[in-house]
């Protein structure tokens, strides 16, 4: 065996003193003592189950002066990420083989975390689905216009979920019906305004939309960053085969509570009221939503410090989602084994992978913890290269250390991996 970690581990749903063995990169023994030449002791810290991140903007290639996948993937890591996937509107949009192809290098030349590529489905590709599906993990429809993003026309939705539907591959939604949303009607002022542009209706119109055209498909459809309770009430009785996703900005913030800095709140879809906020939070607590999803969409201070109209919509979020959780499970805002599920288990079983959970045969992928040690967020300790987070000033639970397939990545909260570690995944 190449290693053996002792320590509380969270195994079958509860917490147990004993030891991982670990051999090639994965678990292979869970047992009360076990001792190897390469043994280590954590004491009475946790060891968790890493957390996958089922979204997020690399920005590589094409807007690199925001974020790589050297830095993106270094902020997953101090995060407690071992794996992240990435969205396609990048430049050049991952719509075809070859966008793949070179995104697939400049990941497995640069990241520190495994990784995975979504495609976009758009209306000039959709006879071509097939012969992309083999070179990524699944793929990404934008019924709203969103940044850097082809929106695919409705009316070609049918036809789009038909063709992913023959990969068996996962489709992501970023469910707002572009024909509602009203970015063209002029000024926007505030978080307000934005959301009058981008309203409750356009979430909804869009998840009608999908459900009214996934009659007779089984492949696994995921809607991405549910905002509203309009959303949320439909989703209620979904297929079992569509998922649905919220990020720590829509579970944190509300529109109202939002004064300074608008422009860094400025997000798609919008930043909701605090009812949207609660009836999410009610949603993850009672086996309503499927995961939790950073939507990790970095932009420049610079180009977040304009006019709110000119401001780029995204914000950071893959290297504070687990801390902030984890204090949240310590503020009994929600249990340990349900953020387990939603930000590990749950994630891995839609995209197939063999690591979110601590059993034999998975990757070896954990972080250690000490939940009383919690520390407040600050941009100058974070490592995205856009150089700001949203959450400033709010407590988060950070890894002192983390493992990928058994490789120290993270220890005293110092980088020991290497670019180019992470390996793609799942294709």
């Amino acid at each position: 065996m190449d290693l053996s970690i002792e320590g509380k581990l969270y195994h079958n749903g509860a917490f147990e003193q004993g030891c991982l063995a670990i051999e090639q990169g994965r678990i292979v023994a869970i047992k009360k003592i076990l001792k190897t030449d390469n043994h280590l002791n954590v004491g009475n810290n946790l060891i968790l189950p890493a957390g996958i991140d089922l979204h997020v903007h690399f920005r590589d290639p094409g807007f690199t002066n925001k974020e790589d996948f050297s830095t993106g993937s270094a902020a997953a890591a101090f995060g407690g990420i071992s794996c992240v996937f990435d969205m396609p509107n990048t430049q050049p949009q991952t719509t075809n083989i070859l966008a793949l192809k070179e995104k697939t290098q400049l990941a497995t030349e640069k990241s520190y975390v495994d990784f995975g590529l979504y495609a976009a489905v758009n209306d000039e590709n959709i006879g071509r689905i097939e012969e992309i599906s083999l070179y990524c993990n699944g793929f990404k429809i934008f019924l709203g216009s969103s940044t850097n993003s082809l929106q695919l026309n409705m009316q070609h939705l049918r036809v789009a979920l038909q063709e992913t539907n023959r990969t068996k591959k996962i489709t992501l939604i970023h469910a707002e019906d572009q024909h509602c949303l009203k970015t063209h009607e002029g000024q926007e002022n505030n978080l307000v305004d934005h959301l009058r542009c981008r309203s409750a209706e356009c979430e909804e119109t869009a998840i009608r939309a999908v459900l009214n055209n996934t009659t007779g498909l089984s492949s696994p459809i995921h809607i991405c960053h549910l905002s509203s309770c309009e959303g949320f009430e439909i989703l209620r009785k979904k297929p079992r085969h569509v998922s649905v996703g919220v990020t720590p900005h829509h579970l944190f913030f509300d529109v109202h509570n939002l004064n300074a800095k608008q422009t860094l709140y400025k997000v798609n879809p919008p930043i909701r009221s605090s009812f949207d906020r609660d009836t999410l939070w009610y949603g993850v607590n009672n086996a309503l939503i499927d995961i939790i999803e950073s939507d990790h969409a970095p932009h420049t201070a610079e180009e977040k410090n304009v006019e709110f109209n000119r401001a780029p919509s995204g914000l950071p979020g893959v290297e504070t989602m687990y801390p902030l959780l984890l204090n949240a499970v310590k503020k009994e805002q929600i249990t340990l084994s349900n953020l387990l599920s939603l930000l590990c288990e749950r994630p891995a079983q839609l995209l197939s992978l063999p690591k979110g959970k601590m059993e034999v045969g998975r990757d070896a992928d954990f972080i250690v913890v000490d939940l009383k040690k919690t520390r407040a967020i600050a941009s100058e300790n974070l490592h995205s290269k856009c150089g700001w987070t949203p959450f400033e000033g709010f407590q988060g639970v950070f890894p002192s250390m983390m493992f990928i397939r058994g490789e120290k990545i993270i220890d005293d909260s110092q980088m020991f991996g290497k670019k180019g570690f992470g390996k793609r995944v799942g294709v």
